[in-house]
């Protein structure tokens, strides 16, 4: 049962500046900045919201395929999904750009600068949902602006059942386009943050999103999470991490939770905790896809969790 994730394939070049930004900025010299910071550390990681939750699917047993774009700079990231067993049927490759790059260097006091170059993303809507073959269910996750536009319209037209997850793209919408959003959803992915945007920029409340689609799901962190369906609403409990180390792609697993639940025909109170177990496995690891357990490993914590088996 095939699960379309659309989204983008990305690297993440993670630094550490071990001072403080705030040392090396002056207050009455911001118009005319010209620093450079020392990072001794400096790691790459594979990430982008599709690999991401295609990741994390994947460990579960699902059948992720991704249609993302990327550029000439990412071969490895293509080995990495073939050694996986992903489908690289719908990553297309633009060969005159470089794959989606996220720069982050953070410093002692955990503030961070951050540069984004889309590259190849923005050629997202090059790809054709109609061409991806049959698909279960698929996800419109972060991606250039006009190919989360397109997916969306695409899955509707195709009949294909779709999770919205706006994301970080969502500040890339206006009122009436997220709206168009919500009426092509079935179902809708957001955090406590992005929740309270989407009302503040579509005008509706929570509750009149919640009746536009078959359910609204709300991540909020140590808290756990809400599933809003037409007749009632299921409070998902926070799983304890085993330590918490890095909530990169927290979200993503997530989402791949959800995923695999809803194409398996899982109950909504089994669909969250099982996504909220992805999201705590995935703090306790450093990068959005180096947590590794085995399937029987995840089945094992879901029992001592919450009493019963998957």
């Amino acid at each position: 049962m095939t699960s379309l994730i659309c989204g983008s394939l990305a690297y993440d070049v993670i630094m550490q500046f071990p001072g403080r930004f705030s040392e090396s900025l002056l207050a009455d010299q911001l118009h005319k900045i010209s620093v450079s910071f020392l990072v001794p550390t400096m790691r790459r990681e594979f990430g982008g919201c599709a690999g991401n939750i295609g990741y994390n699917l994947k460990l579960l047993g699902g059948d992720p395929q991704i249609m993302a774009t990327v550029g000439h700079d990412a071969g490895d990231y293509l080995e990495r999904l073939e050694q996986q067993g992903i489908s690289r049927r719908s990553v297309r490759t633009i060969e005159s750009i470089y794959t989606a790059q996220c720069f982050i260097t953070t410093d002692a006091d955990n503030n961070q600068i951050t540069a984004f170059h889309p590259g190849a993303m923005t050629y997202s809507h090059e790809n054709k949902v109609a061409e991806a073959g049959p698909v279960k269910l698929a996800i419109v996750a972060p991606d250039g602006r006009d190919g989360m536009l397109q997916h969306a319209e695409d899955c509707v037209a195709q009949g294909i059942p779709l999770i919205f997850d706006p994301g970080q793209g969502m500040p890339m919408f206006n009122g009436e386009e997220l709206k168009h959003f919500i009426e092509l959803a079935t179902y809708i992915a957001v955090n406590d943050y992005e929740a309270e945007m989407l009302a503040a920029r579509t005008g509706l409340s929570l509750s009149q999103i919640a009746e536009r689609v078959s359910a609204l799901v709300v991540t909020r962190g140590e808290l756990g999470a809400e599933i809003f369906t037409s007749n009632s609403k299921i409070d998902i409990p926070c799983v304890k991490a085993e330590r918490v180390l890095d909530p990169t792609g927290c979200g993503d697993a997530f989402r791949a939770g959800m995923l695999y639940g809803l194409t398996n025909g899982m109950d909504w109170a089994t669909t969250g905790r099982l996504s909220s177990l992805l999201g705590s496995i995935k703090i306790a690891h450093q990068g959005p896809q180096n947590h590794a357990p085995s399937r029987a490993e995840i089945d094992d914590q879901f029992q001592r969790e919450f009493g019963y088996r998957l």
